[in-house]
């Protein structure tokens, strides 16, 4: 098992400096590019635990990031801070309020991100082999990451209309089953895919964003693509924080297109349900000019920064670890 040990360390250490005749996954570096006969599946996987805990972990700020972006929230649920509004909901509404929801997140997360980190490692590939021959593409990261949050929106969006609707302050929804019960009989199935479009138009900038700051910070701290961790946390959450601030304003009008907010809908003296995502921006300006596209944009920014340095940390360390393991397989035979 020694010998074994060595020779997977000095392999790994050997694929850094080898070229593509001796290694078959040097391309962008050691494990940057899975071994090609990697299933779907094992994309998946990673991908599904990288989503779980990046929503999971920072949950509770994701909370406070709802109800400060209320355009009229109740005098009791208007927060200074991100810190003072969590000290005062767990005060006056208990030490779990801010984790209401957490559950349809979760349940919504792994498969969205299985098929989200999929896709993009598939299509980023794809793309780059026609456009630089195999080589790192930001064009190619781009579209690879449009293309997967198309997929990503079309399992999170129920989950996301859900979670926003329990996270508000003063939630009239028991639970999870209740909320959707009522949605469904009030507003019907529409209403858990009425902000798609304004999801889409938001995520697909962000994620392009993030994707094309995630590969140019890669380039500069970390240029071989060997596992590092460091480099990961500090791309992933500089990613996170510019991609953050340019999309809140369309936060915002989702946010309010999924919560549907009454006092605000009804001091416009709009009837039925808003839709659309020209209609949310409009109401947004209406209700509180320039400025109201920005509220709880520390909040989003304090979110997206670890939740993406822990998104991208844990999947790339997944796949470092799967291609040690494929290196530890190829060598055990010949240690024998």
């Amino acid at each position: 098992m020694e010998l074994s040990s060595e020779r997977v360390v000095a392999t790994l250490e050997m694929s850094q400096t080898q070229g593509k005749d001796d290694e078959p996954f040097t391309r962008d570096g050691d494990y940057e590019s899975l071994p090609p006969h990697v299933s779907v599946t094992t994309h998946m996987t990673a991908g599904a635990v990288a989503g779980i805990l990046e929503h999971t972990v920072m949950y509770p700020v994701d909370s406070v990031k709802t109800r400060m972006q209320s355009l009229q929230p109740d005098p009791n649920a208007q927060y200074k801070s991100v810190y003072e509004a969590l000290k005062r909901i767990i005060r006056t509404e208990g030490i779990f309020r801010p984790l209401r929801g957490l559950n349809i997140t979760v349940m919504g997360a792994g498969p969205a991100h299985a098929l989200y980190f999929a896709c993009y490692e598939r299509v980023k590939r794809s793309l780059s082999d026609i456009i630089q021959s195999g080589s790192n593409s930001h064009l190619a990261n781009g579209v690879a990451g449009s293309v997967a949050t198309v997929l990503h929106d079309a399992v999170m969006n129920p989950a996301e209309v859900i979670k926003q609707r329990m996270q508000m302050y003063n939630s009239p929804y028991r639970g999870l089953l209740d909320c959707v019960r009522t949605v469904t009989r009030t507003e019907g199935i529409g209403a858990f895919y009425r902000s798609y479009s304004t999801q889409l138009t938001m995520n697909i900038p962000f994620q392009a964003v993030h994707f094309i700051t995630y590969e140019l910070m890669q380039e500069q701290l970390n240029p071989h693509r060997h596992y590092h961790p460091g480099s990961h946390i500090v791309s992933g959450a500089a990613a996170g924080a510019v991609s953050a601030a340019i999309t809140t304003p369309l936060d915002v009008c989702k946010t309010l297109l999924n919560t549907q907010e009454n006092v605000a809908l009804n001091s416009m003296n709009i009837s039925g349900h808003l839709s659309g995502m020209a209609n949310a921006f409009r109401t947004v300006y209406r209700l509180g000019g320039m400025a109201a596209f920005f509220k709880g944009v520390q909040a989003r920014i304090i979110y997206q920064m670890p939740s993406t340095a822990i998104a991208w940390s844990v999947y790339e360390f997944f796949k470092y670890f799967l291609t040690k393991q494929q290196l530890e397989h190829e060598a055990g035979p010949r240690s024998l």
